[in-house]
């Protein structure tokens, strides 16, 4: 007789704990993210709320010429990062180069004097991001201009 008590309240439960569980139907909803106001470079947005490792990051700043490899981690999704950095890098002059998605996501920006590579990986329900920015080698001189220099000199000997 106790039994029968006690098999319904676990019954109970059970079917009150499943009444919790949701289903998510549809696409998944983006998040929008916004610029962090603490910025490491002050022309490389990093989304508000994610945190820098800074054993893992470096910079480097000499003459003009800045380098560094920063790494973040922040709870949001790795498609609301890409987006966040679509947005907002052309508002501080980067132009966007290409976009690789394979697994991991990787962005190339760059600007006259400057290459920006950043690299979004899904860990669970974080993620982790790295900034590398680099300065851009001289252009080199193309064979076509090599061979016209070239003529060009021949003809005023």
């Amino acid at each position: 007789m106790k039994l029968l008590p006690l098999s319904l309240i676990l019954i109970v439960f059970v079917f009150g704990l499943s009444g919790c569980v949701s289903v998510q139907k549809g696409p998944i909803s983006l998040q929008s993210l916004e610029p962090s106001a603490a910025l490491r470079f002050s022309d490389i947005p990093v989304p508000s709320g994610f945190k820098i490792l800074p054993k893992e990051s470096f910079i480097l700043e000499s003459g003009g010429v800045r380098a560094g490899i920063l790494k973040y981690t922040g709870k949001a999704d790795a498609q609301s990062v890409v987006l966040f950095y679509r947005n907002q890098m052309p508002v501080y002059n980067w132009a966007l180069l290409n976009v690789l998605e394979y697994g991991d996501r990787m962005l190339n920006f760059e600007r006259e004097n400057e290459s920006c590579v950043i690299t979004i990986k899904s860990v669970g329900v974080r993620v982790e991001l790295t900034l590398s920015l680099a300065p851009k080698s001289p252009m080199p001189v193309s064979h076509k201009e090599r061979t016209e220099e070239v003529s060009k000199q021949q003809t005023e000997k």
